[in-house]
C-alpha cells in the first residue's frame, strides 16, 4: 500500500469517529474502508507503525476493540505537505493544505537555514522575487550580477578581498602593443553542460559584447594558436584586462542564444550551475568539473518569498530578531546608492525652470520627511550627498516655492522592487502640494535600461550597487546599455568618454571616478538620494559568510562547521 492511499484510508477512519477514541470492531472498520476484515488487519497494523493511532484488538466474539488517535487528518496534511515543500514541490504543497498560503509560508520558513542532507551540505536563503534573467548579455540587476559571478567566468576577474586584477578563464595575459592583447587561456575547461570550452565559445562571446558602447574599441577577436586568444584594438588600451573582469564580457557557449529558456537556465563554466529556477525556487549546486577549488557547500536553494524584504541577507525569514552585533561585521553603506536619473533631452528637466524645480523640491531630506518608514521594513536609508558614500558633489540649491505649471510629471522605477513604490508615493505627495500630478509607470529591468518609452519619461527612480570598491567600479554602470547617455545631453557625455579613453591610454594614470560624479550631478543629471546598509548574517555554523560590496556572499568559498561532542 502506498503511503498517499495509508493516508486516505486514514482520514476515513479519521472523519468516521470524528477523530475520538472509541470501541469498535473489525467489521465497522471494513466497512469505513471498504476493504476485507483480513486487510483491515494490516492497514491498522501499519498505521500504528506510523505512530497514527493506536489498535488493540479485542480477544473473544462480541467483544470490541479499542481505537485511539494520536494524529489528526489535519496534522497528516500537514506532514504530507511539509514532505513535498522538502522537495520544492510548493504548487502541490499548496493544494495539500487546501490553498492556504499561511500555512506554506510557515512550513517554507521550517526548511529555511543550513541543513544536511544525504551527506550534503545545503544553504537555503530567502528572496522576495524570482529570478527572471540570469544572462550576463542582457540588462541584470543587483543580485543577479552577484548570482553571475557564480555561475559564469570570465577571461580575468577582480580578487574580492586584494581589489586585483587575476586570472580567470585566462591564466596570463600580455599586451603586445598597447592596441594588440594576447591571452592563454586554461585547459580542458568544461560548461556545465559537459562540453569543452573552445576559442570560439570565447570569440562568439566577444563579439557580442564588442557591440556594447565601452567595448566599441574592439577591432577583432582571432585565435592564432590552440588556447590562445588574441584581441585587436582601434585604441590604446592599458586597461583591457580590467574592462574583461566585466560582468557583459562571461564567457557563454557559442550556442547560447539557440538555447531553449537561456535566461532562466544559463549555462557558463563557474562553480555552481542552474539546477532549478522558476517563480519560487533557484537551486544552484556546486559543479564538481570546476576547473578551479570546487565548492565547499553542495548546493545553494533561494526560496522566494514574496512578502519576504530584508537589507541584509539571513538564511531565515525571522527578521525579528536581528542584531547589529550578529551581522557581519562588513555590514556597510551600499557601495552606490538610490538615485534619480532626470530625461535631459525630451523630458521636462530639460527645461531649466523644471530642473531647478526638481533638484529642490526632490532633495532627499524632503523625500525622508514624509517617507513613512514601516512601510520599507528594515531598509535604513541614510541621505546620499554623492552616488558613493563619502562623496560630496550635492550643492545647495535655492529653494524653488511653486511648479513652472500644473501638469503630470512621469516617473518609471523597476518592477518588484521593496522600497521604490513607497519612495514614489512620497514624491507623488510632494508633486501633489504644488498641483503637479504624478504618473508611476513599474518596468522591467530590461525596459529601462534598453530605453523603451524613453520619449514619454520625465524621471527615472533607480539604484546602482557597484560590484567592488576600486575606483574605475563605476565604470560599467556609466556605460550601462547607454541608459545614461540616451537621457543626457551628447556633448556632456562626449566629455566624460573623453576623460575615460584618455585613461585608458594612460598606463600610470588615475580613473577620474571624483569627477566624473560630480559633474553628473552638478549638472542636475542625476540627483543622489539614499545610502542604505547591506550585509550578510554570519551568526550560526556557516564558516566564511563575509559580505561583499554588493550584499551577498562568495558562495564557493563558504562551508559549515559540524557540531563534534568533545
Amino acid at each position: 500500500m502506498t503511503g498517499q492511499r495509508l493516508k486516505l484510508q486514514f482520514q476515513r477512519l479519521y472523519n468516521h469517529f470524528s477523530g475520538e477514541d472509541s470501541e469498535t470492531n473489525l467489521q465497522v472498520i471494513a466497512e469505513v474502508l471498504f476493504c476485507t476484515r483480513r486487510n483491515v488487519r494490516m492497514v491498522m497494523n501499519k498505521m500504528v507503525e506510523k505512530g497514527w493511532i493506536d489498535w488493540e484488538p479485542a480477544v473473544g466474539r462480541g467483544k470490541k476493540s479499542r481505537l485511539k488517535f494520536h494524529s489528526s487528518d489535519s496534522e497528516l496534511q500537514v506532514l504530507h505537505a511539509r514532505k513535498l515543500v522538502a522537495e520544492g514541490k510548493l504548487e502541490p504543497a499548496l493544494a495539500a493544505l487546501d490553498h492556504n498560503a499561511d500555512k506554506l509560508v510557515l512550513l517554507i520558513q521550517e526548511q529555511l537555514g543550513v541543513t544536511t542532507q544525504k551527506g550534503k551540505q545545503i544553504v537555503r536563503l530567502p528572496y522576495y522575487r524570482p529570478f527572471n534573467n540570469i544572462n550576463p548579455l542582457l540588462p541584470l540587476r543587483r543580485s543577479e550580477q552577484h548570482l553571475v559571478r557564480q555561475i559564469f567566468n570570465g577571461l580575468t576577474r577582480i580578487n574580492e578581498e586584494k581589489e586585483e586584477v587575476e586570472g580567470d578563464l585566462a591564466h596570463h595575459w600580455e599586451a603586445l602593443t598597447p592596441r594588440h592583447w594576447r591571452f592563454y587561456i586554461r585547459p580542458a575547461v568544461r560548461f556545465h553542460d559537459g562540453k569543452l570550452l573552445e576559442s570560439k565559445d570565447i570569440i562568439s562571446t566577444l563579439e557580442q559584447v564588442k557591440t556594447h558602447r565601452l567595448f566599441k574599441h574592439i577591432k577583432g577577436i582571432d585565435s592564432p594558436f590552440l588556447n590562445v586568444i588574441d584581441i585587436h584594438l582601434s585604441k590604446d588600451d592599458f586597461r583591457l584586462a580590467d574592462l574583461l573582469t566585466n560582468i557583459l564580457a562571461m564567457i557563454q557557449p557559442s550556442d547560447a542564444l539557440q538555447r531553449p529558456d537561456y535566461k532562466l537556465y544559463p549555462v557558463g563554466t563557474g562553480a555552481y550551475k542552474v539546477a532549478m529556477n522558476d517563480k519560487q525556487r533557484l537551486k544552484l549546486e556546486a559543479f564538481d568539473q570546476y576547473f578551479g577549488l570546487r565548492a565547499l557547500i553542495d548546493m545553494v536553494d533561494i526560496w522566494i518569498l514574496s512578502d519576504f524584504t530584508a537589507c541584509y541577507l539571513k538564511p531565515t525569514t525571522d527578521v525579528n530578531t536581528f542584531e547589529l552585533t550578529n551581522v557581519s561585521s562588513r555590514l556597510k553603506l551600499d557601495e552606490g546608492c538610490n538615485y534619480l536619473l532626470f530625461n535631459r533631452n525630451c523630458g521636462l528637466a530639460n527645461n531649466r525652470e523644471w530642473a531647478e524645480y526638481f533638484q529642490s523640491r526632490l532633495a532627499p531630506i524632503n523625500i525622508l520627511r514624509l517617507l513613512e518608514l514601516e512601510k520599507i521594513g528594515d531598509f535604513r536609508l541614510n541621505n546620499a550627498y554623492g552616488l558613493l558614500p563619502g562623496w560630496m558633489h550635492v550643492l545647495s540649491v535655492p529653494v524653488v516655492e511653486s511648479a513652472p505649471t500644473k501638469r503630470t510629471v512621469t516617473l518609471a522605477y523597476p518592477q518588484e522592487h521593496p522600497v521604490y513604490p513607497h519612495v514614489a508615493e512620497t514624491i507623488g505627495k510632494l508633486f501633489a502640494e504644488d498641483g503637479v500630478k504624478l504618473k508611476v509607470i513599474e518596468q522591467t529591468s530590461t525596459d529601462i535600461l534598453l530605453g523603451k518609452h524613453t520619449d514619454k519619461i520625465d524621471i527615472w527612480l533607480g539604484g546602482m550597487s557597484l560590484s567592488n570598491y576600486r575606483n574605475d567600479a563605476i565604470l560599467p554602470w556609466i556605460y550601462n546599455f547607454g541608459h545614461i547617455s540616451r537621457v543626457m545631453p551628447k556633448e556632456e557625455f562626449d566629455t566624460i568618454e573623453r576623460d575615460i579613453m584618455a585613461w585608458r591610454a594612460d598606463k600610470d594614470g588615475e580613473f577620474p571616478a571624483q569627477q566624473i560624479g560630480t559633474k553628473l550631478v552638478h549638472s542636475g543629471q542625476i540627483l543622489p538620494l539614499f545610502h542604505n546598509w547591506l550585509g550578510v548574517d554570519s551568526s550560526g555554523t556557516i564558516q566564511g559568510m563575509t559580505s561583499n560590496s554588493m550584499g551577498w556572499f562568495d558562495f564557493k568559498s563558504v562551508w559549515m562547521r559540524p557540531e563534534l561532542d568533545e
